[in-house]
């Protein structure tokens, strides 16, 4: 799912116009993007939380020649789904086994 059928999904669900969804999506990206950037957690209940991560300085291996690589550290964005949305994919993982083995 990109953007576009994001808020094609939104409206038919809302029934409120796709100009004002779209900019209710964009404005939510941005506000989410730029409170991360500061280094705030953002939590949005039953979905997750995204919040700005260091990772160490590390050593890595180029695959084709097997030498070591340094890299550097670096600020990174982190999602960490909430527990309603990771029992939504669980159960839905869940059906999908069963329906396999039949």
């Amino acid at each position: 799912m990109n953007k576009g059928s994001l808020v094609s999904e939104i409206v038919k669900r809302t029934d409120i116009p796709p100009r004002d969804v779209a900019a209710v999506v964009d404005s939510l990206i941005e506000v989410v993007r730029d409170r991360v950037a500061r280094g705030e957690r953002v939590v949005l209940s039953g979905f997750g939380s995204f919040e700005r991560v260091r990772r160490n300085p590390r050593t890595g291996r180029n695959p084709h020649t097997r030498e070591a690589v340094r890299i550097p550290a670096r600020t990174v964005p982190s999602f960490r789904p909430g527990m309603a949305f990771r029992e939504a994919v669980a159960a839905r993982r869940r059906r999908a086994r069963r329906t396999a083995r039949r």
